[in-house]
């Protein structure tokens, strides 16, 4: 998509929501990017505003660089919305739920190409989720049958606060060692 956001842009919007949440404006919990919005705004270039999003918890980014207005988006997070942001009208949609939207993306995709639409979905998932069954069942599905979509794995290295490869006593992840995306 074509965006008028930089990475400088990005990075100030999630520090407005950590002061907000610092001086007790929002009574939810709040997951934060640090560090990855060169990567972000990247991926961004591929994607089409017809496009789908699915996301977990850690959304603001995605919502952000898929057209949702800044105040919007932030009148939400105030709300205590920011681990359930949806937004019907821009096709991005999130879960809090671990691999919660995995299986509903891939679902959308088998829609699309069932409808024959040139729309792509796109879901992103941390490190953690892309070791569970349930990534690795819905990346073979499509894989199998040809789906429109694309698997994003957002390593930041961390399973909440404990490093993942430590979390499943391994030196790397299953993607790491196998191309499992193609």
């Amino acid at each position: 998509m074509t965006t008028n956001l930089t990475k400088k842009d990005l990075i100030s919007f999630e520090e407005e929501i950590a002061d907000c949440f610092n001086k007790a404006m929002i009574k939810a919990p709040v997951h934060l990017y640090d560090g990855n919005e060169e990567k972000m705004l990247k991926i961004f270039e591929s994607i089409n505003e017809k496009d789908y999003i699915f996301c977990s918890w850690r959304s603001h980014y995605q919502c952000l660089l898929k057209g949702v207005p800044k105040e919007r988006l932030k009148k939400d997070i105030l709300k205590g919305k920011s681990i359930t942001l949806c937004y019907p009208e821009y096709n991005i949609f999130s879960s809090a739920i671990v691999t919660g939207s995995i299986s509903i993306a891939n679902g959308r995709a088998l829609a699309e190409n069932l409808k024959k639409s040139d729309s792509h979905v796109w879901c992103f998932v941390g490190d953690m989720s892309s070791e569970t069954g349930s990534f690795h069942e819905n990346v073979k599905y499509s894989s199998n049958h040809n789906l429109p979509i694309t698997w994003v794995i957002e390593d930041n290295g961390k399973s909440v606060c404990t490093d993942t490869r430590k979390t499943w006593n391994m030196n790397n992840l299953s993607y790491e060692e196998f191309d499992l995306l193609q």
